[in-house]
């Protein structure tokens, strides 16, 4: 199977595995169950949850049920967007080549949108069926930890909005980003491996992995914000420079962001070694995150 019928597959089952736990735009109250499905099924990659069943088939292909405790990666991710393109944040009207939640729904329901997004990803996690109470309350607390204030997705949202305009230090932005869009990356393959009953070291190897996927996702994220259209990207390319801010090539230039990504790809092909051939949809993952062009 090439990465392309791969990736495919992973993402139709994310597909399916979503529309059993989201409640249908029929179900009552109606209008938020459309906001919440908008933006859900408004076509992203799916890389969390791919990287988590991805991770999980290191340690145990075929998981029974791993995909519903991906999807609660996609929940959380969309409820952030969601939120990050509210007036009060990033102002947006363009996500997923699409007008943005609230530019459909209005504010109060996108805000109602993403709080029911976040809401449901634990009601997900505490519903598992195929796992251990103990390995159900690993993954919520690694989820909400990676969602959180302390070197999480929202104190990274915090560092970004307070450093907006400051003059762009290497610092700040690795407090920006490791939390920002790091944490929730990194936690997709630690659940997948804990879903999958990895041992300590097992979850060490695979968590290293996560780290520098991760910032070499957010590296390439600034890099495209530069250099591909709104047309390629789904969003409001050039944003970052309008709003002034910290990201990787207003600290480094290009060039040298270019050069990061790379070496970011390389160290987490490195940490996949132990695992051997297993982890070669993991490393054509990483390749795929430093080499795309949206």
């Amino acid at each position: 199977m090439t990465l392309k019928e791969y990736l495919a597959n992973r993402v139709e089952i994310v597909e399916r595995t979503l529309h059993t736990w989201v409640p249908a735009e029929t179900v009552e109250p109606e209008v938020i169950h459309r906001a919440m499905r908008y933006s859900l099924f408004a076509g992203g990659k799916r890389i969390r949850p791919v990287l988590c069943m991805a991770a999980g088939d290191v340690i145990q292909p075929g998981a029974d049920g791993i995909a519903d405790a991906a999807v609660t990666l996609e929940m959380i991710h969309t409820y952030s967007l969601i939120h990050d393109d509210l007036p009060a944040l990033d102002n947006d009207d363009l996500r997923r080549g699409q007008p943005t939640n609230h530019k459909v729904f209005g504010e109060a329901m996108a805000i109602l949108a993403g709080d029911s997004l976040l809401t449901l990803a634990f009601q997900v996690l505490g519903s598992l069926q195929h796992v251990s109470a103990e390995v159900r309350s690993q993954l919520v607390v690694e989820l909400a930890s990676a969602s959180g204030t302390v070197r999480g997705m929202i104190g990274g949202q915090v560092h970004d909005i307070e450093g907006e305009g400051m003059q762009p230090n290497a610092a700040l932005l690795e407090k920006i980003h490791r939390a920002k869009t790091g944490a929730l990356l990194r936690a997709s393959v630690r659940m997948g491996a804990i879903y999958a009953g990895a041992n300590a070291e097992q979850l060490a190897a695979l968590s290293e992995y996560g780290e520098h996927t991760g910032l070499a996702f957010q590296i390439v994220d600034d890099i495209l914000d530069i250099e591909e259209s709104s047309e390629a990207l789904g969003k409001t390319a050039g944003k970052d420079l309008y709003q002034q801010k910290i990201t990787f090539p207003a600290v480094y230039g290009l060039a040298e962001s270019k050069r990061m990504a790379e070496e970011e790809r390389q160290k987490a092909h490195a940490a996949l070694a132990p695992f051997g051939d297993r982890a070669t949809r993991l490393i054509e993952i990483a390749d795929l995150i430093v080499d795309r062009k949206s």
